[in-house]
């Protein structure tokens, strides 16, 4: 799947993804922890925002929700009617550079192709102030497929596997890097880190 493929099928299955899952939980509580580190009146930045209401929701007014989906930007216009909403790309991320203090990536970064993560995770350095911070989803395995029926329709997953991706986000520039696992919000667990953009 190519990124129309992919765009398509987030406008296809963004509702039903939205039904399937509830918006609190353990991994929505890491968003507390990033806010205590980002002082008065962060600027954030949410990619793959999705229709917002289990992180964008949970976020600072002003907050920027990205999501490569028209489909999930509607729904999230509902759910967190604060936020200010583009469409983009993550590895083309339609933002200045040292504009925000904060970046959450939650279960966004494993439907780019892995051979264009290095891009994507240079990208959240770029937009990241010096000393910004970042929390993302770390896939477990290395795995690179199309699974067919996920959501009722068909969906890239893509990874370099944990420790290559830990690699990646230090040849970006983040420094700091401290992961923790908690529950995620379709019933397993999953790896995130919290990492500092370089000063």
């Amino acid at each position: 799947m190519d990124r129309r493929d992919v765009r398509a099928a987030w406008e296809r299955c963004s509702a039903t993804y939205a039904e399937r899952r509830t918006p609190d939980g353990p991994d929505a509580d890491l968003l507390d922890d990033l806010l205590a580190t980002l002082g008065d009146a962060p600027v954030v930045l949410d990619v793959g925002c999705g229709d917002g209401a289990r992180t964008l929701a949970n976020l600072p007014a002003g907050t920027i929700g990205l999501d490569i989906a028209r489909n999930g930007l509607a729904l999230a216009a509902n759910n967190a009617p604060h936020a200010r909403l583009i469409q983009g790309d993550l590895a083309t991320l339609p933002i200045g550079t040292d504009a925000v203090d904060g970046l959450t990536a939650y279960h966004a970064v494993f439907h780019v192709p892995r051979d264009r993560h290095r891009t994507v995770y240079e990208e959240f350095a770029r937009v990241l102030r010096p000393g910004g911070r970042l929390l993302v989803t770390i896939p477990g395995g290395r795995f690179h497929t199309v699974r067919h029926n996920w959501m009722g329709d068909r969906m890239l997953f893509s990874s370099p596997g944990r420790e290559q991706t830990l690699d990646l986000l230090e040849t970006a520039g983040f420094e700091a890097i401290e992961t923790v696992v908690t529950d995620d919000p379709l019933g397993s667990n999953t790896e995130f880190a919290f990492a500092t953009a370089g000063t």
